[in-house]
C-alpha cells in the first residue's frame, strides 16, 4: 500500500515537552493538521491517492447520533469559516443551496444535521412541482468542499509550516517504529492489512462530471442513490452504492443509469458535454473506528490512535473526527511519559 508522508517540522511544532526534553513524533496515515497543535510533538502524515466526494449529510452508522451531530457541526463550522475567508477559491470550499427531496414523507421529517446548515425548511408545494414524482422535500443551504482543491490547499499550509512529504510502503505498523513514538492509522480499507479489521469493506461508488454551468442548485435524492452537485468546473452527478465490489474501472452501464436517473431530476442535463467517469472505493465499516490501542512486543510501546471507517460520510465530519483523534493523541503522549512498571523478583 502507497502512502505519501508529510513530516510537519514548522515553528508550532518546535520546542520541548514541558516534563521532558524528548520530541515526540507521531506519524499519520491521512492527512490532518489538527495533531500539530500538539506542543512540542513532531509529525508525519500520509495522503491516501483515493479521495473522498463531498457530502451534505453523515449517514448509514452505528456511531451514535449525538456524537455524528458533533463531529458534523465541527466541520462545518470549520468549512463555513473557509467559505467566507479570501481562502475560499484555492481550497474549493463553497456554499451552496439546493433541495433534498423523497418519494414518500420520511419518518424524521426534520434531520438531526437541520440546525447545523444554513436556513433549513421544508419545501413549499410550489418548489415541489418541479419534482413530480416526489411529495416532500427539504430545501437548505450547505458547503461543498472540492477535494481536489481542498487537499492540495491543506498541503500547501503544511509546506507552509516547514512540512515535507515522502512516500513509502508500510504493510505493518511496526516498521514505523523506533522512528515514530505514536501512529495515527487512517489508512481506510487498508486498515483490512494494517490493523486486521475484517469489519471494514469497500462500497463502489462510480459518479460522472459534466459541463452544465447553467445547474446552480444541488439536488438530492432522499435515499442519497441519486445526485446533482454543482462545482466550481463542473457538476457531479451520481451515483452507485455497490457493497463489497473492488472494481475500479468505469462501468457504462452505470454512467447510463446515472444519467437517465439525473436526467428524471433535471431534464436540461440532456444538454451536458463532456462527460467523464470518476470511480472510486469508500471505507465502509458498521461505525467509525475512532479509538487507541497500545501495541506491545518485546518491552516497546507503539501506541496506534485509529481513524478510519468514515464511508462516504468522510468529508461532512473529516475535521470533527480530526479533533477527537488530536485529543486521543494527547492522551497517549501521557502514556508514554509514564514509565513501564519493572517486574520485582
Amino acid at each position: 500500500m502507497t502512502e505519501t508522508a508529510v513530516q510537519a517540522n514548522g515553528k508550532e511544532d518546535q520546542g520541548e515537552c514541558p516534563e521532558s526534553s524528548h520530541q515526540w513524533e507521531a506519524v499519520s496515515l491521512s492527512l490532518c493538521l489538527r495533531a500539530r497543535d500538539q506542543p512540542g510533538t513532531a509529525k508525519q502524515v500520509l495522503v491516501p491517492e483515493t479521495l473522498v466526494a463531498s457530502k451534505t449529510a453523515f449517514s448509514e452508522t452505528d456511531t451514535p447520533i449525538h456524537t455524528q451531530k458533533q463531529w458534523f457541526r465541527e466541520t462545518f463550522n470549520h468549512l463555513f469559516a473557509i467559505a467566507n475567508s479570501a481562502e475560499a477559491g484555492d481550497a474549493g470550499v463553497h456554499l451552496v443551496s439546493g433541495w433534498q427531496i423523497f418519494q414518500s414523507t420520511p419518518t424524521e421529517e426534520v434531520p438531526f444535521w437541520a440546525d447545523v446548515v444554513l436556513g433549513f425548511r421544508r419545501m413549499t408545494e410550489a418548489e415541489l412541482k418541479k419534482f413530480p414524482q416526489y411529495v416532500f422535500g427539504q430545501a437548505f443551504t450547505t458547503l461543498k468542499c472540492e477535494c481536489p482543491a481542498y487537499l492540495p490547499w491543506l498541503e500547501k499550509r503544511i509546506k507552509g509550516s516547514g512540512g515535507w512529504m515522502l512516500t513509502r510502503r508500510i504493510d505493518d505498523l511496526w516498521e514505523l517504529y523506533p522512528s515514530f513514538d505514536i501512529v495515527v492509522n487512517c489508512s481506510g480499507l487498508g486498515s483490512r492489512q494494517l490493523a486486521g479489521d475484517s469489519k471494514i469493506f469497500p462500497v463502489r461508488g462510480q459518479v460522472l462530471q459534466v459541463q452544465a454551468p447553467w445547474v446552480e442548485h444541488f439536488i438530492r435524492d432522499g435515499s442519497g442513490l441519486t445526485y446533482i452537485y454543482p462545482g466550481t468546473s463542473h457538476v457531479t452527478l451520481g451515483g452507485t452504492r455497490q457493497k463489497g465490489d473492488w472494481n475500479l474501472s468505469p462501468d457504462a452501464e452505470n454512467s447510463r443509469e446515472i444519467l437517465s436517473r439525473c436526467c428524471a431530476l433535471e431534464p436540461s442535463l440532456h444538454g451536458a458535454c463532456n462527460i467523464r467517469e470518476k470511480v472510486g472505493l469508500r471505507p465502509y465499516r458498521p461505525g467509525v473506528r475512532l479509538q487507541t490501542e497500545l501495541l506491545a512486543r518485546d518491552g516497546r510501546r507503539l501506541p496506534v490512535v485509529h481513524h478510519y471507517g468514515h464511508g462516504s460520510g468522510g468529508i461532512s465530519v473529516h475535521w470533527g473526527t480530526a479533533l477527537e483523534a488530536a485529543r486521543l493523541v494527547s492522551e497517549c503522549v501521557h502514556v508514554l511519559r509514564t514509565p513501564i512498571p519493572k517486574s520485582k523478583l
